[in-house]
């Protein structure tokens, strides 16, 4: 039996920590000023936007929450696991916020399309310019982690989706002051509330693909049992696992059977190259046995 050890996400944590409580600052500040905004204005996509930025905060200071905890080090030893899955119960967290946020804002405007509002458009553009740069300034920041860490990419999603949202309540207002036209205001928030949910159905699926402990959508499993077959002295592959544990860190295991004679060693270590080379797999667990031997876990039910 053996196993191989890649890195954590640990080394980026210090650098994620560091945009995210950036990000945190310039949403907390931004969500006052539009919800300040929208409610002595009335306006339901000022108030849509200011929502989601809440969402930002909430989001935001759940990732960095995750990310503390995640790296702690954990003096109990039946957390064999540590705490990583924190993070991904935080990308799960956002997606439900954000499928609250946007089933209000689409509720919401529902119900205002009978008797619009007069919205006053210049407040609006203002409070929706200003929250356009809050939401661009906290974009670039976590563009590059969200790449990294599946926890920031719910960050990183919920302020797209505000930035998206922003630019949408900027043309209202504008609308609105040039035109007059009163349904500009709940049209662009229904189209903010279905922006958003196509985004936060494919987080929220990668968030539960991993707590349900599927195989990584990258892996193609029957391949990935063929090719470790097809290795020199191997006779085959049975109780193949593999699964995220969280962003970046992936783990298998998988029972071998050798034929007669053959360097366990050598057949081991040629596995492990295979998984690390061709499926960036470093955290193996394989256990290479003879051909008598593997009766008994083939049989097992799961």
């Amino acid at each position: 039996m053996g196993h191989g050890h890649g890195h954590t996400p640990a080394s980026a944590s210090g650098r994620h920590r560091g945009r995210l409580t950036a990000a945190f600052a310039i949403a907390a500040v931004f969500m006052a000023v539009e919800l300040t905004v929208g409610l002595a204005t009335s306006s339901l996509a000022l108030i849509s936007d200011a929502a989601h930025m809440l969402t930002d905060m909430i989001g935001v200071g759940l990732a960095l929450v995750a990310i503390v905890v995640a790296n702690r080090k954990s003096n109990r030893p039946h957390r064999t696991f540590g705490l990583y899955r924190a993070e991904v119960l935080a990308a799960l967290a956002n997606a439900v916020l954000l499928f609250g946020v946007a089933g209000y804002v689409v509720v919401a405007a529902a119900t205002r399309f009978a008797d619009p509002p007069d919205v006053p458009g210049l407040p609006v553009i203002i409070a929706a310019s200003l929250g356009l740069l809050a939401n661009l300034a906290s974009f670039l920041l976590l563009r590059k982690g969200s790449s990294e860490s599946l926890n920031v990419r719910g960050a990183y999603l919920e302020v797209l989706a505000d930035l998206i949202g922003s630019f949408g309540v900027l043309l209202s207002g504008a609308t609105t002051l040039l035109f007059g036209w009163r349904y500009a205001d709940p049209l662009i928030g229904v189209a903010i509330g279905l922006f958003v949910l196509p985004r936060t159905w494919t987080l929220a699926r990668r968030s539960l693909n991993i707590l349900f402990q599927h195989a990584p959508e990258r892996v193609d499993v029957p391949e990935m049992i063929s090719a470790l077959g097809g290795l020199q002295g191997v006779a085959g592959v049975h109780d193949l696992h593999v699964w995220t544990l969280t962003s970046g860190m992936e783990v298998l295991s998988a029972h071998l059977t050798l034929r007669d004679g053959v360097d366990r060693d050598r057949v081991l270590r040629a596995a492990q190259g295979l998984l690390a080379s061709r499926y960036r797999i470093e955290h193996a667990t394989l256990q290479c046995e003879g051909r008598g031997t593997s009766a008994g876990c083939q049989g097992m039910s799961w």
